[in-house]
């Protein structure tokens, strides 16, 4: 089983963090609910733990917007960094 990390999104509410996962499967067949969690949160958890280390090293801000509500897009070069960690 192989899994490709297409992107992360974290929304913080007011009584929850919320992750939104999307990402392909190449391999295998169609898990079940409870196998599909598990190859979720295993994906996200150490996706996060990467891009974590990735920020420490070092990390770009490539565009912002907004004035009292802000959006701000940090990159980093994940293939320079760590040599292709979602590849």
């Amino acid at each position: 089983m192989s899994s490709q990390l297409l992107r992360l999104v974290v929304e913080f509410q007011e009584s929850e963090l919320v992750v939104r996962t999307l990402y392909r499967r190449t391999e295998g067949r169609n898990p079940g609910t409870k196998a599909r969690a598990r190859e979720v949160q295993e994906l996200t958890r150490t996706s996060l733990q990467d891009t974590l280390e990735s920020l420490e090293s070092s990390a770009e801000c490539v565009g912002t917007s907004g004035y009292e509500i802000r959006e701000d897009t940090i990159s980093v070069d994940v293939a320079r960094e760590k040599g292709a960690l979602w590849t």
